[in-house]
């Protein structure tokens, strides 16, 4: 029998709370180095829109990755406002050294996030070591993280496909995540790498996330739109009562060069910030974020990068909804009184 499913009389969250993605996840593997200017100035966009969760740098080797050669500079440049926190992403030892000496001289990241793939195959790939190595090192970095003051954001990368191994049991995303928090990560993110998921397998996770003791306040929702459904999984996350969203402007971004499509050829990455808040705000779920502003930031990212990015909500625009209700005794919509 079919579980009765009616969004529109569903109790869904009365305010989320977005992550923009762009000046990291986004232009990690885009070809063009975007000079610094640049990025404060589509950060400084996106919190001048309201946004309040920003992920602002990498901390890589610029040897490895020349796009953050100027993390400390972008992290002296933006805006420090009450409310607003920062994240940067560490992987090494010396990565987080540098997160805390800039934080030690005023200008640092609230937030540091650090990966692992529940797929050991890709974690191979991706970062050159085994769980076991890999645990190890996440484990010192962890501490020094969290003796220096900063949040923790642990990802459980390839928890709903791998590119290398296929199919990835819930349970060792789950336990993953687990091991996070045992550690001392606060944020959760479990992480939709490639853009493996559908609907239906999000609604499956979700529901196992909670019962195993997972909360909607410590789980960062993070789907990429590499076939077009980041919007969709979003939306099934929202009805579970999950708060945190990350998105990118044109939804820009992608994983890690383990054999993904390339990205920077047209194939998305992440979930487009313009087009979820646009749909949240249209259900009346708030985001904070002022809409004028936000698709001016993307149309700025498009002139920035030198291509249209995948935003439909930024051709199209808001559609007013004003006056319209759900008349149950007629089962359609029509006006309000």
């Amino acid at each position: 029998m079919c579980q009765d499913f009616r969004l529109h009389q569903m109790e869904l969250p009365r305010k989320i709370i977005i992550g923009e993605c762009w000046a990291r996840d986004g232009l990690q593997n885009e070809a063009k180095v975007v000079p610094t200017d640049e990025k404060v100035e589509i950060i400084t966009r996106m919190v001048d829109a309201g946004v309040t969760k920003l992920e602002a740098t990498n901390f890589a080797h610029p040897k490895y990755l020349p796009q953050f050669a100027d993390a400390e500079e972008v992290l002296r440049r933006i805006p420090r406002r009450p409310g607003v926190d920062y994240r940067g992403i560490c992987t090494t030892l010396k990565g987080i050294e540098r997160a805390i000496k800039s934080r030690d001289e005023g200008f640092g990241v609230d937030e540091i996030a650090m990966v692992i793939s529940t797929s050991e195959p890709h974690n191979q790939a991706n970062v050159g070591m085994t769980h076991d190595e890999n645990k190890r090192l996440l484990e010192q970095m962890t501490r020094a993280a969290l003796d220096s003051g900063h949040v923790v954001f642990g990802w459980a990368l390839t928890s709903f496909g791998c590119p290398i191994k296929g199919d990835v049991d819930p349970k060792d995303a789950i336990a993953m995540g687990q091991w996070w928090k045992d550690i001392g990560a606060t944020i959760i993110g479990f992480g939709d790498t490639t853009g493996s998921s559908n609907p239906r397998q999000v609604s499956a996770f979700y529901e196992y996330a909670l019962a195993e003791g997972f909360t909607t306040e410590e789980v960062v929702v993070h789907f990429h739109d590499t076939r077009g459904w980041g919007v969709a999984n979003s939306m099934v996350a929202l009805t579970f009562g999950f708060t945190h969203f990350d998105t990118s402007l044109g939804a820009i971004g992608g994983q890690p060069k383990t054999g993904a499509a390339e990205y920077h050829r047209g194939y998305a990455g992440n979930t487009c910030t313009e087009d979820l808040v646009g749909m949240y705000e249209e259900m009346g779920v708030s985001t904070g974020i002022d809409l004028p502003k936000m698709l001016a930031a993307g149309r700025r990212a498009e002139e920035i990068l030198g291509r249209k990015l995948r935003s439909n909500f930024l051709d199209a625009g808001p559609v007013p909804h004003q006056g319209i209700a759900y008349d149950k005794s007629k089962g359609i919509l029509g006006d309000k009184a």
